[in-house]
């Protein structure tokens, strides 16, 4: 269940800020860039880390002043009075000490405040973050000033959209569902001119000469592959951060709660507690399966709304029809296309050209792509990175294609199939090169 927002006050602003959880020590977490807490619980992929965060402590969320539910303000403020807004955050929840979370432009204020406020930090955690945003002679690992001026720009121009989604969550930036979201949590945190500010603060922010003064326990998390803020940052705030923790991240995505989620709430929870009590999430072997309409959107034109509908529902007819045929299980439908699961990939690649093969005498043709692997159950849900593996190969196909991963193909031997040797591809947004193969049908 989603938190009740509440508001404390801080020098005539108000500052939103959401409580859960009751564990016996309160973690702060300062966002990155812009937030919207009450958008954040229409991901579930979010939802699902913060209640991971909440289950092994008093979990304190809040929008920084000039972003999300927080009150607009005319000039972004400086650090120093954004460490005002965290103090009466924790005064309103009753909070003398907690450990500070900062993701990404959060960490920052995080380590300002931990070296500022001791006696009110128990420990300093930053994932994805750094010390100074900009490149400098000294400090190779971010964007020159001219680099930085112009992706504020761009920002400006393309704000409405899901903007900088590709850096920031590579494995999720195809996927429509999470595009939407992604655009409406920029647009709900803040408008173009207060994104554009934020990030001109952020562009000035150096807290290099502090590092050495920190003195709390500090955990710092951070992606070799991020693509958002280098690895050098992180490792260079370990580098003279007294007794500081880095902890290397294997998954592409910026963003904490995505690739990596299962790591970081395992490595928070044991450096806060000295335990791991995270519950590895239930998986299961499974072949997934996409379809997809060739040509939808110009069919759709050219038949009209009605007929196009009338069209689509016989479609999905066809599809259900054949995915209980072959035991398939519809996990999504999204517009024209199908996401299913099979417990076997025979079946699975079956059942696929049967419905390439059955929707010919409707006028249609689809492409198909599917693989094998391990997956996360999420109640009627299936999820993980064998998912978004499939729905890359599906997108590889060519028009009446049914297109599988090179674990399919291995996985049917003896079964009477045949296939055709495509090469190897890149899978947008999944690490290495993989080998895909077309069933000749």
């Amino acid at each position: 269940m989603q938190p009740d927002t509440r508001y404390a006050h801080s020098g005539g602003v108000n500052i939103a800020y959401q409580v859960l959880g009751d564990g016996p020590r309160d973690l702060v977490h300062v966002p990155g860039w812009v937030s919207n807490i009450e958008v954040y619980w229409e991901e579930p992929a979010l939802a699902r880390f913060l209640k991971g965060l909440a289950s092994f402590s008093r979990l304190i969320l809040f929008d920084k002043r000039g972003t999300g539910l927080s009150d607009r303000v005319a000039d972004m403020p400086s650090l120093e009075v954004r460490m005002d807004d965290v103090r009466a955050v924790m005064d309103a929840v009753g909070s003398e000490q907690a450990a500070l979370f900062g993701t990404s432009e959060g960490g920052p204020l995080c380590t300002l405040f931990s070296a500022t406020y001791p006696t009110r930090t128990s420990a300093l955690i930053m994932a994805g973050s750094y010390p100074r945003r900009t490149r400098a002679p000294d400090y190779p690992w971010g964007p020159t000033d001219e680099e930085s001026r112009a992706w504020i720009d761009q920002m400006q121009g393309e704000w409405g959209g899901p903007f900088g989604l590709d850096a920031r969550a590579p494995i999720m930036a195809g996927d429509k569902r999470f595009r939407q979201w992604w655009a409406r949590l920029l647009r709900m945190s803040a408008s173009p001119a207060a994104a554009a500010a934020l990030s001109t603060m952020n562009a000035e922010i150096d807290i290099r000469h502090i590092l050495p003064t920190i003195r709390v326990p500090t955990l710092i998390l951070h992606g070799v592959h991020d693509r958002a803020i280098d690895f050098g940052a992180g490792q260079y705030m370990a580098d003279r951060i007294p007794q500081a923790k880095l902890v290397r991240l294997p998954g592409p995505d910026h963003l904490v709660w995505l690739s990596d989620a299962d790591i970081i709430l395992g490595e928070i929870e044991e450096f806060l507690t000295g335990v791991r009590h995270s519950v590895e999430a239930d998986r299961v072997l499974a072949t997934v399966l996409f379809t997809d309409i060739v040509g939808a959107t110009e069919e759709a034109a050219s038949l009209g709304d009605r007929r196009w509908h009338d069209l689509l529902d016989t479609h999905h007819g066809l599809v259900r029809r054949e995915l209980t045929r072959f035991r398939g299980r519809e996990i999504n439908t999204a517009g024209d296309g199908f996401f299913a699961a099979f417990d076997g990939p025979a079946r699975a690649i079956r059942c696929a050209c049967a419905i390439s093969d059955g929707v010919q005498s409707l006028g249609l043709t689809v492409r198909a792509g599917l693989h094998t692997g391990e997956c996360e159950v999420m109640g009627e849900e299936i999820g993980g990175i064998v998912v978004h593996i499939g729905a890359r190969i599906a997108a590889l196909a060519a028009p009446g294609e049914v297109l599988v991963s090179s674990t399919v193909k291995d996985l049917v031997a003896g079964s009477g199939l045949s296939f055709r040797d495509c090469g190897t591809k890149s899978l947008k947004g999944v690490p290495n090169e993989w080998r895909l193969y077309s069933v000749e049908q």
